[in-house]
């Protein structure tokens, strides 16, 4: 039987995230302003042609799937990323030193759009933000770190976006937010999850120290419609 987080894209659209959601019973995608994830319910030549059908040309989707798997045509890779699904299944502990962390709103935009774009931390577009339960960490008025929670399959909640500006790194930013969202998560009945790049070792290893444990290993295929 497959695993709810085996095709998380499409089992968010259907469940925690389905207020996002575009598309019909075959195929599902978000706003490409929110993310360019997209879901099948099967990665088959047919459920690629339906997502071709129903997306507008030159849209950038992102397709993740803990399967290799051959893009067909008409559909255009542009970039293939391997990487590792981590799931945190044991017990969270307290943070450490008082930080403040800020809800982040619409206002603060900007400042999170800059601040992807110097960490690439994954996609994130203006209206990113509209998943939620977005947090930062602010210097002088600047903003220096935040991770927020992205896909919500069933009873799994995504951590994500999990960024610190050049020259603030070191200081327990990161470790302070992940705890936090890794608190609520639990709280509110979920069980955390992420995806990470196989060559990003320095996270790994942080997000190992807090519990998470790779749970299988993952593909995202950028893609371009076109005729």
């Amino acid at each position: 039987m497959e695993h709810v987080l085996d095709n998380p894209a499409w089992n968010a659209l259907l469940s925690g995230n389905s207020h996002l959601a575009f598309g019909n019973e075959h195929v599902k995608y978000f706003d490409e302003a929110v993310s360019p994830f997209v879901g099948l319910k099967e990665n088959s030549g047919d459920y690629f042609q339906l997502l071709h059908d129903n997306l507008p040309d030159g849209r950038f989707a992102l397709l993740v799937t803990t399967t290799e798997t051959a893009v067909p045509p008409p559909w255009k890779v542009v970039r293939a990323i391997h990487g590792f699904q981590m799931v945190c299944d044991a017990a969270v502990a307290p943070g450490g030193r008082h930080l403040e962390l800020i809800p982040l709103t619409h206002e603060h935009v900007p400042q999170m759009m800059e601040l992807t774009k110097l960490t690439d931390p994954g996609p994130f577009a203006a209206k990113t933000i509209d998943f939620g339960n977005y947090q930062g960490i602010f210097e002088n008025g600047q903003l220096v770190a935040m991770t927020g929670q992205r896909m919500q399959p069933f009873n799994y909640t995504e951590v994500s976006a999990v960024c610190t500006r050049p020259g603030y790194t070191g200081k327990g930013y990161a470790r302070a937010l992940l705890l936090n969202h890794l608190n609520s998560i639990r709280t509110a009945g979920q069980v955390p999850f992420l995806h990470v790049r196989s060559d990003n070792g320095r996270a790994i290893r942080v997000y190992e120290s807090l519990g998470f444990a790779t749970r299988t290993d993952v593909w995202f295929y950028a893609m371009v419609k076109v005729r």
